[in-house]
This record gives structure tokens, C-alpha cells and sequence, in this order.
């Protein structure tokens, strides 16, 4: 039986015979096409357990590429090898789980994979390991999220991981389409951790920056930056001077991925103050890289302290920087852009905060028309 490695072209260049034809892969064995002699071709899987040859096919080649064939193929004769049920309909979850964490899992930027994984690995794949992946119902859903009541953080970030393994088992052909049991699940409502520093806080915030800016000036710089730009904190520490051009940030792999930044003059201000001593605008003294994190949290943690701000999280300085957006009128989708958030509905969460400036206004217009009305 002829062997290759399966490619797209490969797959379409085979031809009809007289007799069924098949060519194995050369990188994953058990794995193959096989060429039917009315034109049609399957992927399938041939293998041995427990003294039974295993033929199943794994899908047809008109509908799906090798690449995504072969994913789908090692899962099976994962399954099989690994003693649970042959059939692709009764795989265990965690196997799909797999998969999708090899195939979906490109979609993630590195960092929320690995985040990804971990509520995988303690939250979700300890409940559900073992079931049949169509077995799983809206009620083991519902059943696996309230045990979870005692950590709600962990339990809202592990739902969007948990669905998404169901939404790609129905796109890979597991599940019935339309079938993903965690729709409906409302999420733990929790206190919000959003910190707004008021003006008197950001004022004497300021005075005690000034106040280091000797000592450490790199960590007055990117705190400030932090609190003028409503950057996240990877953001600013790990700025290269490339991403800097033409009065803007050019962020080439933001969380949201590439962005802009629109700058502000004091913002631009603190950059064209640094020393351009290395490809990044905030080095490492010791590593020679970008700052790292630790270092400035360290010294945020310290300036909590001479303020009396316990409360206060670094990330809360991008809060302040939307909030205060907000309170002097800037509209929604302004913010959404200031910010880089793809989802509008991330910044509706900042729009209480305007209450006071539409009551105002009203009062303002009321004053004008309240004589004329009368």
C-alpha cells in the first residue's frame, strides 16, 4: 500500500480505478485516503485493538482539508488506543478537549491559551473526564458551574472555555449541531473590582510620583503613561520604539492584536524624555530586555502604600482613565477606541459613571426652558 505524506494536492490528484484504492499518511499512521472508483474519497482510520482490526472513516475529502482530517484521525485512534469507545460519537470529553485545544487554540494569543488551559485543567477537565462528549447535558452544565459557587472568578473564566470546547465539538462533527449545553448559564454576579482614582487621589498620586521621579524615573514614567493612555500594563512595559511614530502608538501585539493609540500631548511629553538606549523604550537594567512586570508592581505597591490606596490595582489606572473619559462626556464608542476594545459592550460597564453628567445636563437644560414652560 502506497505511503506519502497527505497533502490537498495530493488528495485531488488521485484518480479513480477500477478497484477501491487507498495511500496511507506518512506522518501519522493509522491515518489515510482512500479513492473509491466512482470519484469519491474518504479520510479514514485503520488500526488493531485488542486483536480487532478498526476501519471507520473519519470524513469525506470534499469537505474537509488534511490538515483538519489528520487532527481529527488522532483523536480517534487516541480513543481507541487509550481503551475508551471507537466511536468518534462516543469520545471521551477530555480527547476533544484536545483537539480543540490543538485546532481552536491557534485562535488564542499564547498567554490566554495557557490561561485557557489552566481553568481547563482545574476547573473543567476534573468534573467532565470520562463522559462521552455527547452525553453532556445542559444540566451536568448547570450542575458542574454551581459546585463552582465557592469561586465565582474562576467559575465565569472557565464557562467561556468550557463552551467554546462544545462549540468547536459541533463544528468537528462530535455533536449535533446546535446542541452546546452551556447556553443559558448566567454567570456569578460579583462585586465589581473596577477602582476609579477620584481627582484628590490622582492630585496627590501626582505629588508623590514627582517626588520619586529622581530615584526611579522609568517607573514614574510608565505609571503616568498608564494613567494618560488607558493602556494595559503589558502594553506600556513592554513598548518597543518602533511602535512609536508620528505622535501615535502602533501597538503591534496588543490583546486585541495590532491597534493604535492616540496620544495625548503630556503622554508624548514622557516618551520623547526617555533615553533611546535600547530597541525598548522601558529596558531592563538586569535582563537587558523589557521591564519587566514584577519590578513595576513592586513599585506600585509601594507607592499604595505612601497613599494610603490598599485598594488600588495597577490595572485600575486604566479605570480611571475611562472613567473620567466618561464623566466629561465622551460617548461610548469614543472610549471603546481610547481603550481598544472590540466589544462595545465592554465599555457600557464605565457608563453609570456619566449619571452625574446627564443629570447635570438635564438641570442645565431645565434652567433654560423651565421659564418658558412655566
Amino acid at each position: 500500500m502506497a505511503t506519502t505524506r497527505l497533502t490537498q494536492a495530493r488528495v485531488e490528484a488521485l484518480r479513480p480505478r477500477k478497484a477501491n484504492r487507498d495511500i496511507r499518511d506518512a506522518g501519522l499512521k493509522g491515518f489515510g485516503v482512500r479513492a473509491y472508483p466512482t470519484g469519491r474519497k474518504c479520510f479514514f482510520i485503520a488500526t488493531q485493538f485488542e486483536g480487532q482490526r478498526i476501519w471507520k472513516i473519519v470524513g469525506d475529502a470534499d469537505d474537509m482539508r488534511p490538515d483538519d482530517a489528520r487532527e481529527r484521525a488522532r483523536t480517534m485512534l487516541a480513543a481507541i488506543r487509550s481503551d475508551e469507545q471507537a466511536s468518534s460519537q462516543e469520545l471521551p470529553f477530555e480527547v476533544v478537549a484536545e483537539e480543540v485545544f490543538r485546532r481552536y487554540g491557534r485562535n488564542w494569543k499564547p498567554r490566554t491559551l495557557a490561561v485557557n488551559r489552566g481553568y481547563y485543567a482545574n476547573q473543567i477537565l476534573p468534573w467532565f473526564r470520562g463522559r462521552p462528549i455527547t452525553g453532556i447535558t445542559n444540566a451536568d452544565v448547570r450542575e458542574w458551574f454551581a459546585s463552582l459557587h465557592n469561586t465565582p472568578v474562576a467559575a465565569d473564566r472557565s464557562a467561556p472555555v468550557l463552551s467554546v470546547i462544545m462549540t468547536c465539538a459541533e463544528t468537528y462533527g462530535y455533536r449535533p449541531e446546535g446542541s452546546n449545553p452551556c447556553r443559558g448559564i448566567r454567570r456569578y454576579r460579583r462585586k465589581g473590582r473596577e477602582r476609579f482614582l477620584s481627582e484628590d487621589e490622582i492630585r496627590r498620586l501626582g505629588r508623590v510620583l514627582t517626588h520619586h521621579e529622581s530615584d526611579h524615573p522609568m517607573y514614574v514614567a510608565i505609571i503616568r503613561l498608564l494613567l494618560l493612555t488607558g493602556c494595559r500594563g503589558r502594553e506600556i512595559m513592554t513598548l518597543r520604539w518602533k511602535e512609536y511614530r508620528e505622535g501615535h502608538l502602533h501597538l503591534a501585539d496588543s490583546k486585541i492584536g495590532p491597534r493604535m493609540v492616540w496620544l495625548s500631548s503630556p503622554a508624548r511629553r514622557i516618551l520623547e524624555e526617555q533615553p533611546r538606549t535600547s530597541p525598548w523604550v522601558f529596558p531592563s537594567s538586569r535582563t537587558g530586555r523589557s521591564v519587566g512586570k514584577s519590578a513595576v508592581e513592586s513599585f506600585w505597591t509601594r507607592l499604595r502604600s505612601e497613599l494610603g490606596l490598599h485598594d488600588a490595582r495597577l490595572h485600575d489606572l486604566r479605570h480611571t482613565f475611562a472613567s473620567i473619559a466618561v464623566m466629561r462626556g465622551e460617548n461610548v464608542v469614543t472610549v471603546g477606541r481610547l481603550l481598544g476594545h472590540n466589544d462595545p459592550g465592554t465599555t457600557l460597564k464605565y457608563t453609570h459613571l456619566a449619571h452625574d453628567v446627564i443629570a447635570e445636563a438635564a438641570e442645565t437644560v431645565g434652567a433654560v426652558l423651565g421659564g418658558s414652560a412655566a
